[in-house]
């Protein structure tokens, strides 16, 4: 059996202090790699207030900056994977939502670039524009690791399966998925988003969110969790700030493919005759 232990840090982070925000995920990261986590994993936006007001502010350009610096740090001095949440990332002149991913040497094996950005106004309760301030991305990614290949989405980005199953289907076991739903979209969508993906690939995945802080602006649902490739929660945290590590097997997917063969059943020719 091909065992994973997946560390994920439920941080608070909405401090105005940037370096306050990059010692707290240092230390997170920590506890997770004390408890016997390969990869560690962080929140979306982990080093700056979610607020479109703070994201050029905030925003670092690879490999100098003090966030990017401390994610290769960790994953190099405690030799695991650190999948880094997301950071406002700096590339001439545009700001992005980026996911830098490191290996347990240190060395940058991948980023993502939020490609759906989170342009809302539901009426009464949530109203934002990510696009006021940020680029999208424009590719879906896939990383090589020892365990094989991954996927990373952020936030948005999961309620657009066309993503998922791309990354499925180029060989992604876990997709890793920082995100910062909130109060309204939280309680209505997010298990039901994180089961349905995960089913409908048969593939485990990862989301990790901030913890929940009900005195700032946005308030982030929490609830990181895993589900497997079944659809089931295996791995759950509340709102509250906290780290839980848990152990996934990757030969269950396997195991779920082969009882269950969606992916061979797959037509392609039938979803392209639209008549």
């Amino acid at each position: 059996m091909v065992k994973l232990k997946i560390g994920m840090c439920q941080m608070m982070t909405v401090k105005t202090s940037k370096m306050d925000n990059i010692k707290k995920a240092k230390e997170i990261m920590e506890k997770a790699i004390l408890q016997g986590a390969e990869i560690v994993v962080l929140p979306e936006m982990f080093n700056c207030p979610y607020n479109i007001k703070h994201f050029r502010e905030y925003s670092e350009q690879f490999p100098n900056g003090d966030t990017i610096r401390m994610l290769s740090n960790v994953a190099r001095d405690n030799s695991v994977y650190v999948v880094g949440g997301s950071i406002p990332e700096l590339d001439k002149d545009r700001v992005y939502n980026t996911c830098f991913v490191f290996d347990d040497k240190g060395n940058m094996i991948g980023k993502h670039r939020k490609a759906h950005l989170f342009d809302v106004d539901i009426k009464g309760k949530v109203k934002f524009k990510e696009s006021q301030v940020l680029s999208h991305g424009d590719k879906a990614t896939i990383i090589d690791t020892k365990w094989g290949k991954i996927g990373v989405e952020i936030c948005y980005d999961i309620r657009f399966p066309e993503l998922m199953r791309t990354m499925a289907m180029n060989g992604a076991k876990i997709v890793f998925v920082p995100a910062s739903f909130n109060m309204t979209t939280g309680p209505a969508h997010w298990e039901i988003l994180f089961k349905s993906r995960a089913l409908d690939n048969q593939i485990y995945i990862v989301g990790v969110s901030p913890a929940r802080n009900t005195s700032y602006s946005y308030v982030s649902y929490g609830n990181s969790l895993i589900v497997n490739p079944w659809g089931e929660i295996t791995h759950r945290l509340d709102e509250k700030e906290n780290v839980l590590v848990g152990e996934i097997d990757l030969d269950y997917i396997d195991e779920v493919r082969k009882s269950l063969p969606l992916l061979k059943h797959l037509r392609p020719e039938v979803y392209n005759n639209v008549e």
